[in-house]
């Protein structure tokens, strides 16, 4: 059976603590583009991801976290994880192989020198290395990885006493791919799902994520997340970032309906939703 988005406003947090600010949370360079004055939200799907993980590097499991692009998986996982152990992140390409895995473990564990050729010469290394203390290898778009990946990976983590955190993201189009690798059933502690914000959720968690947006009402919120960002975290940030642009070089101090739509028309060309 495949995952159910968990109903909005169910876990373990009130509606008072959802969205509400967490101050050093994450690096500032963590968020998408950089954007000045961003601010990390206790969002549904981070306090999902935060229990998943907390409960996965206990046990040295899996997780395996779904969401469509754009909703703050990444960013979830990173700011979860600076409270529990280093993360290594593997920038696999399409397709990859357990060679790829290998070589990207060498470089994410730092060790020196290129990855040896040799197949069982870099599994020593890397197995010697991740026998130091718990890591969290993370793997974006596992569901393009192939069958002998994980079971390179299911390798790793039954030779560690104390098993491997390994966090494989997907969206949900890729869910089918993971549920059927077997390795995976009795492995993995938590099977987490960020959803996009929804529309009466968006003038409680914009406002919050840039002081900017604190001006705007409501209702104007709701009618340009319907536009330009369909509830997805990342979209905002791309509009923020072109909106404080757009203030910079008009001098305007808040943005009005003019300057939005001004905004909106820049990044889509003019279209409507």
């Amino acid at each position: 059976m495949l995952t159910t988005p968990p109903p909005v406003g169910q876990g373990p947090a009130t509606t008072q603590e959802l969205f509400a600010v967490v101050e050093d949370a994450a690096a500032p360079d963590l968020h998408f583009l950089a954007t000045p004055g961003l601010r990390t939200l206790l969002t549904p799907g981070m306090l999902a991801v935060a229990g998943a993980l907390a409960d996965g590097y206990a046990q040295g499991r899996f997780v395996c976290l779904l969401g469509d692009a754009g909703v703050g998986k990444t960013f979830a996982v990173h700011a979860a994880a600076r409270r529990l152990g280093e993360l290594l992140p593997l920038n696999v390409g399409a397709q990859p192989a357990p060679a790829d895995l290998r070589a990207c473990l060498h470089k994410a564990l730092k060790l020196s020198g290129e990855a040896p050729a040799d197949p069982g010469a870099a599994d020593t290394l890397i197995r010697r290395a991740l026998a130091q203390g718990p890591r969290i290898v993370v793997v974006e778009d596992a569901d393009r990885l192939s069958a002998s990946c994980f079971e390179y990976l299911r390798f790793l983590h039954d030779d560690l006493p104390h098993g491997l955190c390994v966090v494989l993201t997907a969206q949900p189009r890729g869910e089918r791919h993971l549920r059927a690798q077997r390795m995976l059933a009795t492995r993995t502690a938590g099977w987490p799902f960020i959803r996009p914000l929804t529309r009466d959720q968006v003038p409680q968690a914009v406002p919050a994520l840039h002081p900017l947006w604190q001006s705007v009402a409501p209702q104007d919120l709701q009618v340009l997340d319907a536009r330009m960002a369909g509830g997805c975290l990342r979209r905002w940030v791309v509009l923020t970032l072109h909106t404080q642009r757009a203030m910079a070089a008009t001098g305007t101090q808040k943005p009005d309906q003019s300057l939005l739509q001004a905004v909106a028309d820049r990044i889509d060309g003019g279209r409507r939703a």
